[in-house]
């Protein structure tokens, strides 16, 4: 089984081996044992507190293998409305609520919760539910060694 234990510099020009696809939870995970795309059974000993992102890089600990790992599809409210400040509100409410949360311009994305999904409706937003890649904000007090 091969073992991934350093994660590259991003746009690190180099040959990717194998791939795989993970959930936003799922790359919080410094130790874990999985299989690749290609259907390999790999494992990870990265440093604790590594959050891996979309398109990041991994190298084994025998220099050889490369694996990309992808933002795997993942049951999601993706949440929109028609003024700015509507997403602005609702941001501000699941972060009281400590929610794991995606920011992007036109929208906000969360993991399913029906709980939620209907506090965001009530606040007059348009929430539809959908299988998506989820990449939230890591937060501002993460600091990674």
């Amino acid at each position: 089984m091969l073992t991934f234990t350093t994660k590259l510099p991003e746009n690190e020009p180099i040959n990717v081996t194998m791939t795989v696809a993970l959930t936003a939870e799922e790359r919080t995970k410094s130790r874990d044992r999985l299989s690749t795309i290609e259907g390999d059974r790999i494992c990870f000993k990265l440093p604790r507190g590594t959050i891996l992102k979309d398109g990041d890089l991994l190298q084994s600990e025998t220099q050889d293998v490369v694996l990309r790992i992808m933002a795997k599809p993942e049951p999601v409210l993706t949440v929109t409305a028609s003024h700015p400040l509507d997403l602005l509100k609702a941001a501000y409410h699941l972060g009281n609520r400590h929610v794991p949360l995606e920011i992007n311009l036109d929208y906000l994305r969360l993991s399913a919760d029906l709980v939620l999904q209907a506090m965001l409706e009530q606040l007059g937003l348009k929430v539809i539910i959908e299988e998506a890649p989820f990449q939230p904000e890591f937060g501002a007090y993460l600091h990674l060694h």
